[in-house]
């Protein structure tokens, strides 16, 4: 029984994995959707990636977009980048509207898995702080027993 639950999870880990880019899918990820927009007839006033934010087994990219069209072409992105196969996330959204255009002004989050050489690193980091803190706390229990 625990064999085939876990047989279960470990499928539906891989199906959530494989949701994530690698490294070198995110270059088209990022055309993807700015060509979405386009597609869309929408005016792409900012479409910055900034810097990625390495977690324990992904990393996280955010972009700061600006885009201008119609309503309906708005909606119909928003759309169609839900459609997609990898998840995109739309935070800090503001829509505004000026001389019969809306502009959305988001930031979006993508997200890759880490490569086996990132999730080593990461490792080695994790193990470096926790033999931090192993020191600091032995370092202050010698102290308090000095005193």
């Amino acid at each position: 029984m625990y064999v085939q639950q876990l047989e279960e999870v470990t499928k539906d880990s891989d199906e959530l994995l494989k949701q994530l880019p690698d490294r070198s899918q995110m270059e088209k990820l990022l055309i993807d959707i700015n060509q979405v927009a386009v597609s869309r007839g929408l005016k792409v006033e900012l479409f910055k990636p900034g810097q990625e934010k390495l977690n324990e087994f992904y990393a996280e990219l955010p972009i700061n977009m600006k885009l201008t069209g119609s309503y309906d072409a708005i909606g119909n992105f928003t759309s169609d980048i839900a459609q997609l196969s990898r998840v995109v996330l739309f935070t800090d959204m503001e829509i505004t509207t000026k001389d019969g255009l809306v502009s959305l002004t988001t930031l979006a989050k993508t997200f890759r898995y880490l490569d086996q050489e990132e999730l080593q690193k990461q490792q080695e980091i994790k193990m470096a702080i926790n033999k931090a803190k192993k020191k600091s706390k032995e370092k202050d229990k010698s102290s308090k027993e000095g005193k």
